[in-house]
């Protein structure tokens, strides 16, 4: 198992996170898809290839092609709307009704339940710091039936994702 991969690669130091990502995969919160499609785009956000690698590989047993296309969907448009939306929020006032210009149709047809890419982009949101899509998500979701519970186990697992993934670049560097 992939996730077995990642926590027998991870050094003493990082004992917790070792111990974090075995519990969130055991998460009862998240449905299968919601779970994994959250690893995914988590993994997919923190662009190592290790990561994408090991969490990709155990996902393909617990997602559809769809859901996987979706995650990698998710954490893309993300990186684009994070960057944009956090941006314009920071130049302030003057740039709030700027059209954003940029194409992000996968989020209005994303090829699995609005819901799931939703509470990805959330995950992916959260890893990349834009409060604006981060709430903007989350009450989406709410509006779709999760609850706080669900998106606080979403932004924990991108959390987890992201220092997992910062232990094995430093264990790559050393």
């Amino acid at each position: 198992m992939s996730i077995d991969n990642l926590k027998s690669a991870l050094p003493e130091y990082a004992k917790d996170q070792k111990l974090n990502i075995g519990s969130l995969t055991r998460s009862t919160e998240l449905n299968e898809e919601q779970l994994w499609g959250s690893l995914v785009a988590a993994a997919a956000a923190t662009k190592n290839d290790t990561v994408i690698s090991e969490i990709v590989d155990e996902a393909k047993s617990h997602l559809s092609a769809e859901a996987m296309e979706a995650a990698f969907g998710a954490a893309t448009v993300m990186a684009m709307n994070n960057v944009a939306y956090r941006s314009r929020h920071m130049l302030g006032d003057d740039y709030t009704n700027v059209k954003m210009g940029l194409r992000m149709n996968i989020i209005s047809n994303p090829g699995v339940e609005k819901a799931n890419f939703e509470l990805w982009s959330i995950t992916v949101s959260a890893m990349n710091g834009c409060e604006a899509c981060l709430v903007s998500h989350a009450e989406t979701v709410k509006a779709e039936g999760l609850t706080k519970e669900q998106v606080w186990e979403a932004v924990k697992i991108g959390a987890v994702v992201n220092a997992v993934a910062q232990s094995v670049q430093i264990e790559a560097s050393r």
